[in-house]
């Protein structure tokens, strides 16, 4: 067991190093190289979608899709408060007004029915985010999102190797954005990837994702030059981060499996404490075990929980603050119906360590500290 257990250590599998020498030794640095299609091929083989563009960042990623279902002032975009900013951001640049429904208490995801009734003349999209790797009601949403002729872009940052009815997150909407920075499951440090599950997206996101440019036809031999054709910006990650990418993505299999074996150790450790309330996970879904959290009585005995693992040099986080407490952004969205669990259920919940380098030893320490907190 370490002295020290931190909440995460990003993972390296081993293979990394030798990526990156081989990506040296080729001497092609930039975007779009032999690694960068390697991950493509991952992720469309993987996650069943027929198209796999790597990017900068998630947030990145949410731009394109932004760009790509032509938001525009005044358009609006549904979407959970309990999230991180850069759910909202892309569309707030675009012009567009966020708005905000309550989640679901049991798997801190947004509530399905309460769309519907969010839904305005000026809806655009729905932004479903799949909170801790655990799938949103995505049936019911889909329908909505048909019912009324919108647009489903799936945030699933924290989704990867999760599912819903067999189906991969980000598989299932017309779009969905993944994440690869170093606190996901599979990371390169900064990184992302989206995911177009409609082909009629598929040219248009090659060009705003190479600056607006038709460089990828001109590559292919498709046209003579290339030259700006619509907006765009650099999306393109190193070929660097693709090679450090693709030796996790190699692993991902056996990643997930210890990640999951630590997750169940931590329910069954915990199970029987009647203090604390644990995740849910619904019938038809199988999470990544992105996370592991506990949910305390309140914010008080929450801190009061952090810092007595601390005393134990455990390190424990809280996650999101709800977007809709943000004063300063108040103009940019506004919250559709009653805030009944957003924020008194995000003040109650506590991650504890999750990582891929955790050991079981660790994790049955952990959990019998956070038992000890009540027996004192």
């Amino acid at each position: 067991m370490s002295d020290f257990i931190k909440f995460n250590i990003p993972l390296v599998i081993g293979d990394e190093i030798g990526n990156l020498q081989s990506v040296v030794a080729n001497g092609k640095f930039s975007g779009d190289g032999g690694y960068t299609k390697k991950c493509s091929s991952w992720l469309e083989s993987n996650c069943r979608v027929g198209r796999a563009l790597l990017t900068t960042s998630c947030t990145h990623a949410l731009e394109m899709a932004a760009i790509l279902i032509d938001t525009k002032p005044g358009d609006e975009i549904i979407m959970p408060s309990y999230t991180f900013v850069s759910s909202a951001n892309p569309f707030v640049l675009r012009g567009a007004k966020i708005v905000f429904v309550d989640i679901r208490p049991d798997t801190m995801n947004m509530d399905e029915t309460k769309v519907e009734d969010a839904i305005t003349k000026k809806t655009k999209a729905i932004v479903p985010v799949h909170y801790a790797g655990v799938a949103c009601e995505m049936d019911t949403i889909m329908s909505i999102a048909n019912k009324y002729n919108l647009f489903v872009i799936e945030d699933a940052a924290q989704g990867l190797m999760s599912t819903y009815k067999g189906r991969s997150l980000g598989s299932i909407g017309h779009i969905g954005c993944l994440s690869f920075h170093e606190t996901k499951n599979y990371q390169c440090g900064e990184g992302g990837a989206i995911l177009l599950n409609d082909k009629s997206f598929n040219s248009r996101a090659e060009i705003i994702r190479e600056k607006g440019t038709n460089r990828s036809q001109f590559i292919r031999g498709m046209v003579d030059k290339y030259r700006w054709v619509d907006i765009g910006s650099s999306y393109l990650p190193s070929e660097l981060n693709a090679a450090f990418l693709y030796a996790q993505f190699k692993s991902a299999h056996q990643v997930n499996k210890k990640r999951l074996s630590l997750w169940n150790e931590y329910s069954e450790q915990l199970s029987e404490v009647s203090q604390v309330d644990l995740q849910y996970i619904p019938t038809g879904i199988m999470h990544n075990a992105h996370i592991f959290y506990i949910k305390l009585k309140d914010i008080d005995e929450r801190q009061k929980m952090i810092e007595h693992l601390k005393s134990y040099k455990i390190q424990s986080v809280f996650h999101y603050i709800p977007l809709n407490e943000s004063k300063k952004c108040s103009k940019y969205n506004r919250f559709h119906g009653k805030d009944k669990f957003t924020t008194k259920e995000s003040e109650r919940l506590l991650r504890l360590p999750m990582y891929y380098d955790l050991e079981i030893s660790d994790v049955k320490y952990i959990c019998n500290k956070v038992r000890g907190f009540f027996n004192d």
